[in-house]
């Protein structure tokens, strides 16, 4: 369960650098773009905005990195504290901007919590 549970943070993590790359770099190109359905002129003024959420993704997938190195007991303190912050974000973000976010950053994060739980 534990391999699972690792697997699952790995994974959100990643999801997270990728929505880094999003927000930060390619917001006002096609993928960028085509996730927020933006025209260039409103993803052009709305992009230091995304670059903003996209750096906090970065610290997200960097706790989440981080907790999968550190020995325990500080790797599962670690896994617990940015799993529930993604939980919360996605929550947040699902109710105030896009209910997709529910699905896309929510989602995977309690799932992975709830296996790093179990795993303990």
């Amino acid at each position: 369960m534990e391999t699972t549970a690792n697997v699952l943070v790995g994974l959100v993590a990643a999801l997270h650098v990728y929505i880094l790359v999003l927000e930060m770099f390619l917001w006002e190109r096609g993928p960028g773009r085509k996730l927020s359905g933006f025209d260039a002129t409103l993803a052009r003024a709305t992009a230091p905005l995304a670059a903003n959420q996209g750096l906090y993704n970065g610290f997200l997938a960097a706790g989440l990195i981080w907790s999968l190195i550190a020995d325990d007991p500080t790797g599962f303190r670690v896994q617990v504290f940015f799993l529930v912050c993604v939980v919360i974000a996605g929550l947040y973000g699902g109710f105030t901007a896009n209910r997709r976010i529910l699905l896309a950053q929510a989602t995977p994060g309690a799932l992975a919590l709830a296996a790093v739980l179990l795993a303990r």
